[in-house]
């Protein structure tokens, strides 16, 4: 294509966690209308959940310039800087704080950029609280058909303007379709940091995977885990599955594996997880996928998504041999389609939309979230306070300068307190769980 015919487009990513990075960079690279050159700045949102870099490499997604900033350095930053899409891949509080922030450093402004959220999975908790919060981007993404209209279902119920709305899919679902058993047949576990929560549960899921092991001795089974001890994700691990598996003392056939999800699913003949979204990620390889019923199907676990699904079963009927066959019409509805040619479509509508909004006469009108303090007085300041905003979304006294690094002492300080946080996480708050139930 000539070079006249490309469009310069920057695009800034602000993520809170390794997987929020993964799919926001995917998203903004997905979502960039055609014939752009992109240029990608990521900003890493400090908290408890900042990615390593050993998670930012295994996550392999690349930028041009990439940094941690605090939610008002990001918005210091989006003042003094021109882009044309800015991507908040963030948890719900998170994006409401800044879409306020913006919305308050861009009210003079008469050419402002598009402003994109979404979810990194499946929403299987917290819909209402969670799309509210997020409510104030021009679009708001949803990952499938039945997402898009549960989430209309609720701007619509409350009264909240719902066109922001967007289909599209999960931007990370690609590679080979399984076509042939390997050798050997190989079972992958995919663990969750918070689901199941509690030592017993997860214990009882370790000790069905270690027992299916050794009941097939020929097969390759692998536990497929999100984080190394003392790192965070998304979630919260406060009993890492390496630890119990200090203890339990595995078999032969059976390892521990960290690296991309996609490179796992090359080798993957059968899929076993509770609720992780890599479900989703192995129906579209038509990887045969099983999510696990041994603890009930509830909403505390997620696997009340996967009803209807034909995947639901349970670790007696895996060791029995049972193949789960997923239910085609389920599978299209959560936009997971492998070979059907819809997979690469899926996010036209949002290129299209994006690409409307960048050429509006006139600029874009400012970013309207229904949460104001005339809707929700008793709910936004606090989650406005807690990324250093006041009630009109502009900078609190005493916010940090984005214009000056940290000193030595400022850095050490930070990262004795991430992790004196994450010690207090994964060994204190354990400790102190068993001893209230004693």
């Amino acid at each position: 294509m000539p070079a006249s015919a490309t469009k310069s487009l920057r695009i800034a990513v602000l993520a809170d966690s390794d997987t929020r990075w993964k799919w926001g960079a995917l998203t903004a690279n997905r979502i960039a209308p055609d014939a752009s050159d992109v240029r990608l700045d990521g900003y890493l949102l400090r908290g408890r959940s900042t990615p390593t870099a050993r998670q930012l490499d295994e996550v392999g997604v690349r930028a041009d310039s990439l940094g941690e900033v605090t939610a008002v350095e990001f918005l210091r930053v989006m003042a003094r800087e021109s882009y044309d899409i800015v991507v908040l891949a963030l948890v719900g509080g998170g994006v409401q704080a800044v879409l306020h922030g913006l919305r308050n450093i861009w009210a003079d402004r008469r050419q402002r950029p598009v402003v994109v959220t979404g979810y990194v999975g499946v929403v299987y908790e917290k819909l209402a609280d969670g799309l509210l919060l997020r409510h104030g981007a021009d679009l708001v993404l949803a990952n499938s058909r039945q997402d898009a209209d549960r989430f209309r279902d609720v701007y619509e119920g409350v009264g909240a303007d719902a066109s922001s709305v967007t289909e599209v899919a999960l931007p990370f679902l690609g590679g080979a379709p399984r076509t042939a058993e390997h050798d050997p047949y190989t079972v992958v576990f995919a663990a969750q940091p918070s689901v199941p929560e509690n030592r017993r549960d997860r214990t009882y899921l370790l000790d069905r995977l270690i027992g299916h092991a050794r009941l097939h001795p020929g097969r390759e089974v692998l536990l497929k885990l999100r984080s190394r001890p003392g790192e965070h994700t998304t979630h919260i691990e406060e009993l890492p599955y390496q630890k119990l598996a200090e203890r339990a003392g595995l078999p032969p056939n059976l390892r521990l594996v960290y690296g991309h999800m996609g490179e796992v699913l090359d080798r993957t003949d059968l899929l076993v997880t509770v609720s992780s979204t890599a479900a989703l990620e192995s129906l579209h390889r038509r990887v045969p996928t099983v999510v696990l019923t041994d603890l009930g199907v509830r909403e505390a676990l997620g696997n009340h998504h996967f009803v209807g699904s034909g995947c639901l079963a349970s670790w007696d009927q895996l060791d029995a041999g049972h193949t789960p066959s997923p239910d085609p019409e389920w599978v299209e509805r959560q936009g997971v389609a492998a070979g059907a040619g819809t997979y690469e479509a899926a996010f036209d509508a949002a290129r299209a939309r994006i690409t409307k909004l960048l050429d509006r006469p006139g600029g874009l009108p400012p970013l309207t979230p229904y949460y104001t303090s005339t809707t929700a007085p008793g709910y936004l300041p606090g989650i406005l306070a807690r990324h250093h905003l006041g009630p009109d979304g502009a900078p609190l006294p005493g916010a940090p300068a984005a214009d000056r690094q940290p000193g030595p002492v400022r850095q050490i300080v930070r990262r004795a307190a991430r992790g004196a946080y994450r010690h207090g996480v994964q060994r204190v708050a354990p400790v102190i769980r068993r001893m209230g139930e004693l």
